[in-house]
């Protein structure tokens, strides 16, 4: 079984930083790409930020400057650091994580989502 625990979650003000943390435990396969997700109240789940085992990483233009993915291969953990937070950020952030079997197929594993809210 795989398990993904979330933390670092919480309330900021605009400006301020958080960090979120994505640990992955019980993994059979190994872990490929590893994803961060943001869900706003009425809005469709957002990809915010990608990287692959080799540290490769992608994000959109809503975030690219301020948010930074990044990853412990021996800790199986993806991180999120989020600066210059703004109200607009405010949302449930999940982590996705993808995991590679030995017969070759693969498949995502969801976090249980941490609230992230920006306010003054």
């Amino acid at each position: 079984q795989v398990q993904l625990v979330e933390s670092g979650g919480g309330l900021v003000q605009p400006g301020g930083s958080l960090r979120l943390s994505c640990a992955a435990s019980g993994t059979i396969g190994s872990i490929n790409t590893m994803h961060w997700y943001r869900q706003a109240p009425g809005k469709e789940r957002d990809l915010v930020a990608s990287i692959t085992r080799g540290g490769s990483t992608n994000y959109p233009d809503s975030v690219k400057g301020r948010f930074t993915i990044s990853r412990d291969n021996a800790k199986n953990t993806v991180y999120l650091q989020m600066n210059s937070l703004k109200p607009e950020d405010t949302a449930v952030y999940y982590c996705n994580v993808e995991l590679i079997y030995r017969s070759g197929s693969s498949r995502g594993y969801w976090g249980q989502g941490t609230q992230v809210t920006v306010s003054s």
